[in-house]
């Protein structure tokens, strides 16, 4: 596939794209005492390195009530300017071109890392806390907008090409615009006029500061599922009159708000291209700004239906440029089948960033360590015959990057598909995205030259007389046969279980198991092995009770975001949820479970015909130890290590083939 519109240059006042995608803003939570260090430039060196026309680095608090997470920059601090320099002449040194997010949450502080009360309008609750925020008088709002104009200097004087002016997902500018979070009777409140007057004030007063050569930007979100949110005939007039005043160069349009912090950063439960109906609603209002399509926005192929629709001018691809940084210039070469393509999960960057971590990638394990591993590009090796023991997660990515880097390469899998655990995940609803991904890796396996074998159990005397010098073991995990529960440790096997018909997860995705209409699933890691387990069997019509030692289902997918949306689908298909519960024992032949309250301590029987059991699986310690005995050497990976989620998969098989 060709792309004739994305790769169209764009002049933005003094600097020309040279095409039309943007990585944008996003907190990658990477600084060092409150600054950029190297870990965060080689980041976005890499994003630029893989050709992206113009990055907008993530915000950048304008005041102290503004801070909201642990890595977040110094504000109000010059020693920013110097730290940021080294930053923006590695990134233009690459050919992009580079802005930083200003940005003031108002309400929506996190009281615990800024010490500093919130400022909001007129004093509303936050929704990252649960506290209230104090109302700003007039001269705290000349204070805030002072903290704008100084900051933006502060950008300029570090060498970047512009600020993107944050009023999004109702930050501190769309708390004056809306009438929900702005009871306020004076000059700042009421009228379109005085909504506006902050943000209209604050960008004016960047462009008096820092001149007609610095690109400003406004980004602003689509909430239609939110009655208190501006809907986007209101956010129309917002932009229109902005735009009349000449006060931003691009408007860029997300998704999602702080009241639906699920579309903000959307998981493949959700459409994609999410931004782009917004976008094109702002084009029609729009005569000099041009407008930027962002959320869910994937792939190039995403990128180029967008600009060939004329819903937007740019397009803004962020966890598709972390999952592969080089996505543009692939696209570019006519190599877009060889893009390594977002599953959306947001496991590992929203899912890391939630828990204040820096932020990475579940399938692409060198995103946040560009500077330690060398990016997204393989040094050779000095060469050698190499066996992968195992075809998931840990033995693909082992034997794709040990490939890349020269080595002689042969996959064995025991089973007659590539995958692993990792491919049945794909089964489940909405995850075709993985499949996709699966395949992407077997073209690359086939184009690097690795020998691919299925259906190849090896024992260890077959691994010994193939005789290569590196052997990794990536043989995976099993599920746990006794039933063991941490809830239930004074019971090492599940009564019950010789009575049959309980199941694991595998064995229902990949069709071992025919489950009877009703079916009780113990989801104990809360994850989408039990709970996307459970969501494929009510889609498939079954009766089905989801049982948790958790006080949610889902309770380790709220750190992707992902939580509330799959309860919202699963509960339409009339799935029935049992939390801080465990099971006390299986009746069997139709008799159902025996569900401890783990509060009250009261049983109650849900009748069933089967139980899927999600808990901790084991690894197999039989072939190591095999290998051990007959001297020779191997490293084992992912699962075959221990037992863990594919994220940690990825990373050991490419720090391994890096190691070599």
């Amino acid at each position: 596939m060709s792309f004739p519109h994305m790769f169209e240059p764009l002049r933005l006042r003094h600097r020309v794209l040279r095409n039309r995608v943007v990585f944008g803003a996003h907190t990658a939570n990477m600084s060092e005492g409150g600054l950029p260090g190297a870990q965060h430039i080689g980041y976005y060196r890499e994003r630029a390195i893989g050709g992206a026309a113009m990055i907008v680095v993530e915000p950048m608090p304008v005041h102290g009530s503004a801070v909201l997470t642990r890595g977040n920059f110094r504000h109000s601090d010059d020693a920013v300017v110097p730290a940021f320099r080294k930053l923006t002449e590695a990134v233009k040194a690459e050919g992009a071109v580079i802005l930083q997010q200003l940005y003031h949450v108002g309400q929506h502080g996190d009281q615990d890392n800024s010490w500093h009360p919130n400022w909001s309008p007129s004093g509303g609750p936050s929704w990252h806390d649960s506290d209230a925020s104090h109302a700003m008088t007039e001269a705290e709002i000349e204070e805030v907008l002072e903290g704008y104009v100084a900051a933006a200097i502060r950008c300029r004087e570090a060498g970047f090409d512009g600020v993107e002016f944050w009023a999004a997902y109702h930050a501190l500018p769309d708390q004056f615009w809306t009438p929900f979070s702005n009871r306020r009777e004076d000059r700042w409140g009421g009228s379109l006029e005085n909504r506006t007057r902050f943000s209209r004030q604050a960008m004016h007063r960047i462009r008096a500061a820092c001149g007609d050569d610095f690109i400003i930007g406004l980004a602003v979100n689509d909430e239609p599922d939110v009655p208190a949110a501006l809907g986007r005939e209101a956010l129309a007039e917002v932009i229109a009159l902005h735009d009349a005043e000449g006060a931003m160069d691009y408007v860029t349009c997300g998704s999602g708000s702080y009241f639906d912090f699920y579309k903000l950063m959307p998981t493949f439960l959700y459409p994609e291209k999410l931004g782009a109906d917004l976008a094109a609603h702002l084009k029609g209002v729009v005569k000099n700004a041009v407008v930027t399509a962002e959320s869910h926005i994937r792939t190039p192929e995403n990128a180029e239906e967008v600009l060939r629709q004329g819903q937007a001018d740019l397009v803004s691809i962020v966890r598709g440029q972390i999952a592969d940084p080089h996505l543009v210039e692939k696209a570019r070469a006519g190599r877009a089948g060889d893009v390594r393509g977002c599953i959306s999960c947001n496991q590992m960057c929203w899912g890391r960033r939630s828990r204040d971590y820096w932020i990475s990638c579940l399938i692409n394990p060198s995103a946040g360590r560009e500077w330690e591993w060398g990016g997204d590009r393989f040094v050779p090796g000095p060469g050698g015959r190499v066996l992968v023991v195992g075809g998931g997660p840990a033995g693909l990515e082992a034997a794709r990057a040990a490939a890349e880097r020269g080595f002689d390469v042969t996959l064995a899998e025991a089973g007659p598909a590539l995958g692993g655990q990792f491919r049945l995940a794909g089964l489940q609803p909405r995850r075709a995205q993985i499949t996709d991904l699966l395949g992407g890796s077997e073209r690359q396996l086939a184009r690097l030259g690795v020998e691919v074998r299925l259906n190849a159990y090896l024992e260890a005397d077959e691994i010994a007389g193939i005789g290569a010098e590196l052997v990794a073991l990536a043989t995976g995990s099993l599920p746990d046969p006794d039933g063991f529960q941490r809830a239930m440790t004074h019971l090492e096997r599940l009564p019950g279980i010789e009575a049959g018909r309980v199941w694991s997860p595998e064995d229902v995705l990949g069709r071992v198991a025919r489950p009877g209409r009703r079916v009780v699933v113990l989801d104990e890691g809360g994850n989408w092995r039990g709970a996307g387990t459970a969501w494929w069997l009510a889609e498939a019509g079954h009766e089905v009770t989801v049982v948790t030692p958790d006080p949610l289902v889902g309770k380790e997918l709220q750190r992707s975001a992902a939580d509330f949306p799959l309860r919202k689908r699963m509960a339409a298909l009339g799935a029935r949820f049992v939390t801080e519960s465990a099971i006390a024992a299986w009746r069997g032949n139709g008799g159902g479970a025996e569900v401890l309250d783990l509060l009250t301590g009261e049983v109650e029987v849900i009748p069933a015909d089967d139980l899927v059991m999600s808990t901790a699986n084991r690894a197999d310690t039989e072939l190591p130890g095999a290998l051990a005995a007959l001297g020779v050497g191997f490293t084992q990976l992912g699962d075959a290590a221990a037992p863990r989620m594919a994220a940690q998969a990825f990373h050991d098989g490419r720090k391994w083939a890096l190691s070599l």
